[in-house]
């Protein structure tokens, strides 16, 4: 009967998703392709979308009921491309067929097409390379960085500093078990429409509970949870540079370990396997069948994983090994007040404040930290780890200029017991409850004006419970 009723709901959820008008002779094939999907109404900021099937199926899936979203969502992509990168969004599609293509395996190929085809029965004109060229958003900086490089060119583009999260377990958690939590930092551009939550049922591999932006496949900044009972998350490597055209595309990698990591081994080696270069992260994985987490500082050239069954492990863009630190960043470590660094000392404080007493609502609290280490006191800007660079006169150096339109734009958390019934809980926008108001904000700094045809209010929610559907 249970059965009965979540398909029935399926059913009404998708024909009430603005199908578009299908002839008789067409209005089968979508209908064959969405078997099963559904999107629910948004809640608290996030639409939630279950997809299930071949690779195919899955893409159609995610193309068909986010088409609106993907349309827009690209628009978004473009414009930062353009003003950013100075390059027209041609010069990514090139890179997408020639570049990337050749190095994403089968499964991955068909389920980027299906999110075209998907999408393209809804009535949005895309093809695959806008897909891949939405996928890869967050490794972009790193190849046009390492192709201005070959071709002469002084960039000014640089690696964005992205996220803070923390993993803990054992003497530092209250119950003795894993804690995972994660802020994504961006563009409030692409941050108010980081809103997705994916549960997704591939037909090989487990199922996958994750946070992300309209027509993806990864979750892009990368909070996963997985149904062997793994949880995944990052921060990336500020100041690093290195990137080869001749990898495997860092979002592909990510999906596969999400989707194929049945421990910290499997995940490290997964990522490892034709790494680029691009979205160079400092991943954190825990395992709860083990109660293990680890830490993996995924360089081109130098990789570390470090492991406990009773510590912690956080992230802020700070990198670690002392090796790719000169090898493959221009990190100044001597820079204290740099918002990576400044977010690190939060975080050690934090932990040490907190030791045997980390949970769920203790990491949420963490999430809309304001207090800033290097004046002392609670001033929400870029050096904290609800990061506002919209408050700063600083910026952050290397990614946005004074008072950007920047910094934390949602937030997600779980533990132990929470992975292992595949949920975690998430707020959409500032933890803190501040709300980015558009309007305001651009008519104050008007040197973001190119932002407003798309800029939109950026609304904080209250944390939300989410997991997987029942079937």
């Amino acid at each position: 009967m249970r059965r009965i009723l979540n398909l029935l709901i399926s059913f009404v959820l998708i024909t009430t998703a603005s199908l578009p008008c299908l002839s008789s002779s067409t209005q089968d094939a979508p209908l064959a392709e969405l078997q099963g999907a559904f999107r629910l109404p948004v809640k608290n900021g996030w639409t939630y979308v279950h997809l299930q099937g071949t690779p195919h199926q899955i893409g159609f899936q995610n193309g068909y009921l986010l088409a609106p979203e993907i349309d827009d969502m690209l628009k978004v992509v473009i414009l930062e491309a353009q003003h950013d990168y100075k390059k027209d969004w041609a010069f990514f599609r090139d890179a997408a067929q020639n570049m990337m293509w050749p190095h994403i395996e089968q499964e991955y190929r068909e389920e980027l097409q299906g999110i075209a085809d998907g999408a393209a029965a809804h009535g949005v004109k895309i093809d695959v390379w806008d897909v891949i060229g939405l996928n890869a958003e967050t490794e972009w900086s790193y190849y046009n960085k390492e192709y201005d490089k070959q071709h002469g060119v002084k960039t000014a583009s640089s690696v964005p500093e992205h996220c803070s999260a923390f993993v803990a377990t054992g003497s530092y958690t209250r119950d003795g078990q894993i804690v995972i939590a994660h802020n994504n930092w961006s563009t409030y551009l692409e941050g108010e429409r980081w809103t997705i939550i994916f549960d997704i049922v591939p037909a090989k591999g487990y199922r996958m509970l994750m946070d992300g932006l309209p027509g993806v496949i990864h979750s892009g900044d990368d909070f996963v949870v997985n149904s062997a009972g793994i949880a995944i998350t990052e921060t990336t490597i500020s100041h690093f540079f290195g990137f080869d055209t001749g990898g495997i595309p860092e979002f592909v990698r990510a999906r596969k370990a999400a989707q194929y990591s049945a421990s910290i081994d499997d995940f490290t080696r997964i990522m490892k396997e034709g790494n680029n270069g691009g979205y160079a992260n400092t991943w954190l994985v825990a395992d709860i069948h083990k109660n293990e987490i680890g830490r993996l500082e995924l360089g081109l050239k130098n990789v570390t994983l470090e492991r406990s069954s009773d510590g912690y492990f956080v992230g802020s863009n700070f990198p670690i090994n002392e090796k790719l630190i000169q090898e493959e960043t221009d990190f100044d470590a001597k820079d204290v007040g740099q918002s990576s660094l400044a977010r690190h000392a939060r975080w050690e404080q934090l932990m040490a404040e907190n030791k045997g007493k980390i949970d769920v609502a203790a990491a949420q609290r963490f999430l809309a930290d304001h207090y800033d280490v290097i004046e002392k006191k609670e001033d929400a800007s870029e050096r904290t780890l609800d990061g506002h660079v919209d408050l700063s006169p600083r910026g952050l150096s290397g990614w946005v200029g004074p008072y950007a339109t920047a910094g934390a734009v949602q937030n997600k958390a779980a533990d132990a017991s929470m992975i292992a019934k595949m949920s975690f809980t998430a707020a959409a926008g500032h933890a803190c409850g501040k709300n980015f108001k558009a309007a305001e904000h651009l008519t104050a700094h008007p040197e973001y004006d190119w932002q407003k045809p798309l800029q939109r209010d950026m609304d904080a929610y209250p944390w939300t419970s989410f997991s997987v559907a029942k079937q």
